[in-house]
């Protein structure tokens, strides 16, 4: 697993590697000692105590050893294997193709009364066109090199799955950037298409529309898109992977994070005007 930029993921792992030296550390032994009691190279150690290589079980059990730490093993192997696992890579996500992806997380969805959504790139899912969201797809399928390229049954199945704001029992406050409408992702027809349904999905008694204005003195400069379902699951989307955040401690920090990016945005007529003015410009 490549090092994440994901302060969740990351640190998960850092907190692993910071264990595994200090009990190295507390045992006397330098780098390389501890690597030659465990068999390999010191370099395999620097790498796991610098948090660039995710120990295994083995790993960590025969580092455990050296340092006379046992009894700690066990702690530490399920540590770590939480830690990798809140590291999905998008390849393994896609392989099964796009539009799986899109039915994977019907469930989710179905299950989850407060959405709150931030966006600094693109139009969010939740309230993406078919030709918006086949334009976003494909170019996915091309990024990652997808065997099979699917994206329009994908873009229908993600249609599909966003109805799910015109059901009863769910709320949704979804948060983007200005510069979102005028990131053109898609030829000029859909992106009008898409710019217009804005306007109407805003409209809708459930969905809270709010836009970061681009002249806006900022609270906070934009951040990773992260989708928050209720105040059970944290969902941040990065280049290389999809990390998934569950520790209570880590959702407060994204529900803080999204609260001070919703103060700043604009709501209503207000919010109407920039997408309004978003069009002409397409013009």
């Amino acid at each position: 697993m490549p090092a994440s930029p994901s302060s969740s993921a990351q640190a998960a792992r850092e907190a692993v590697a910071h264990r595994l030296r200090d009990l190295r550390k507390e045992a006397g032994l330098t780098v390389v000692e501890l690597a030659a009691a465990c068999g390999w190279h010191y370099s395999k150690t620097s790498r796991i105590e610098n948090a660039l290589t995710g120990p295994s079980a083995s790993d960590i059990r025969r580092w455990c050893a050296a340092a006379h730490a046992d009894g700690q093993a066990r702690d530490l192997v399920v540590q770590s294997i939480n830690a990798e696992s809140m590291y999905r890579q998008w390849r393994e996500q896609v392989r099964a193709g796009l539009r799986h992806v899109q039915e994977s997380r019907g469930q989710a969805f179905r299950a989850t009364e407060h959405f709150r959504v931030y966006s600094s790139g693109l139009v969010p899912g939740l309230l993406q066109t078919e030709g918006y969201a086949l334009a976003v797809l494909r170019m996915a399928a091309g990024i990652h090199d997808v065997a099979v390229d699917d994206s329009a049954e994908a873009a229908r199945a993600r249609v599909e799955r966003s109805r799910i704001i015109h059901d009863q029992g769910h709320r949704f406050v979804v948060v983007i950037e200005e510069s979102v409408l005028y990131c053109q992702v898609a030829d000029q027809d859909a992106m009008a298409a898409q710019l217009g349904y804005l306007l109407t999905a805003g409209a809708l008694p459930a969905v809270s529309l709010g836009i970061v204005p681009m002249t806006t003195q900022r609270l906070r400069w934009p951040e990773e898109t992260f989708h928050v379902y209720d105040n059970r699951l944290v969902s941040v989307e990065l280049v290389s992977a999809e990390v998934s955040v569950t520790q209570p401690s880590e959702i407060e920090l994204y529900v803080q994070a999204f609260e001070q990016l919703r103060s700043m945005a604009v709501y209503g007529a207000d919010a109407r005007a920039l997408v309004v003015k978003a069009i002409d410009a397409l013009r």
